[in-house]
């Protein structure tokens, strides 16, 4: 695995402060209904993309996910304004603003959704990593799911195809304990989320999804087998989520202490507290990365604020497929 340097834990650290303070302007915004719709916040999640961008090799490997995916994109090199604005509805955003929030996406930067319906995206995964095989691309797919989406049929059919044709794919569970809003423990006899690649003899494990250190470490040596043609790989990250499944979430079915006993082990309080153990930043520098950080995000809203909405007939262009469709002529 590529060491874990100085200049990687400063890099984690302002990574991740970025992503949880975009979110967190997200939720503003979202409660003065400037973003509408439903919104997913990444917020307590963010050392499992820290820590995977880490062992990936983004020329060439990519990334689906389920529909908390806003900062994922981000990770991979998508320009944040754009995101921003597309959450917005605004012309400007990653699919024109006709994707919104559970819809990010971009090939150019090898980042595949952003999928609304549950468990869709374990299927899709598979068979990126098929096409990847078949034209000898030495790529890894990682595929993301939540802790709600391993109860899908279609987690099974994928696992099952996955390891008898050895695909290139890693995929993961973002175990956050509570899918939209019931437990692990009342869904499932066994809490151990990642046994369930034992019953196709995939290697599987739990990862502390609070370290990015600890998630670097566990996708590399994944990654690193998919690569060499070992086929795929099941991982329980187990994180939390600070804030609900979405806006509307009420969280009655967990406690204020609870989710503070959490934030005792924040990822990005983690990476901190080593930087600040190492001296690898002073307290200024420190300071002015919270500067960078919160100046970044102010950009981001006003590029999204001050764009345009599509045109009405740019929904019509993305509806009909047909080249020479006799009522309404094709500008996109």
């Amino acid at each position: 695995m590529k060491k874990v340097t100085k200049e990687v834990y400063l890099k984690w650290y302002e990574d991740m402060l970025f992503w949880r303070k975009f979110e967190d302007k997200l939720a503003a915004v979202y409660i003065q209904q400037k973003v509408r719709g439903f919104l997913h916040l990444y917020n307590g999640q963010e050392a499992v993309l820290a820590g995977s961008l880490h062992a990936m090799d983004l020329s060439k490997d990519k990334m689906i996910t389920a529909y908390r995916n806003h900062v994922q994109p981000i990770g991979m090199g998508v320009d944040p304004k754009r995101v921003m604005a597309e959450l917005y509805g605004k012309s400007t955003g990653t699919s024109q603003g006709l994707g919104g929030s559970m819809h990010i996406f971009s090939k150019e930067k090898g980042f595949f959704g952003g999928h609304g319906i549950v468990g869709g995206q374990i299927p899709l995964g598979a068979g990126m990593a098929f096409a990847d095989k078949y034209f000898k691309r030495e790529a890894v797919t990682l595929c993301y799911m939540g802790d709600g989406a391993v109860r899908q049929g279609s987690l099974h059919e994928a696992f099952n195809l996955a390891m008898l044709w050895q695909l290139p794919v890693v995929f993961v569970c973002e175990n956050n304990g509570y899918a939209m809003g019931t437990s692990v423990a009342r869904t499932a006899h066994t809490t151990d989320i990642y046994k369930l690649g034992l019953g196709y003899e995939m290697p599987c494990g739990a990862v502390d999804g609070m370290n990015p250190v600890k998630v670097a470490e566990a996708m590399d040596e994944a990654i690193q087998r998919a690569r060499s043609g070992g086929g795929p790989t099941f991982l329980e990250m187990k994180t939390y989520r600070y804030r609900g499944h979405s806006m509307s979430d009420a969280q009655h079915y967990r406690t204020k202490e609870e989710v503070e006993e959490y934030k005792k082990i924040d990822p990005i309080t983690q990476v901190l507290d080593v930087i600040k153990e190492k001296k690898y930043a002073t307290d200024e520098e420190i300071e002015a990365i919270g500067k960078r950080v919160k100046d970044k995000v102010k950009e981001c809203e006003k590029f999204a604020e001050e764009s345009p909405y599509p045109e009405k007939n740019v929904m019509y262009d993305v509806v009909y497929a047909q080249e020479d469709y006799p009522f309404l002529p094709h500008k996109l």
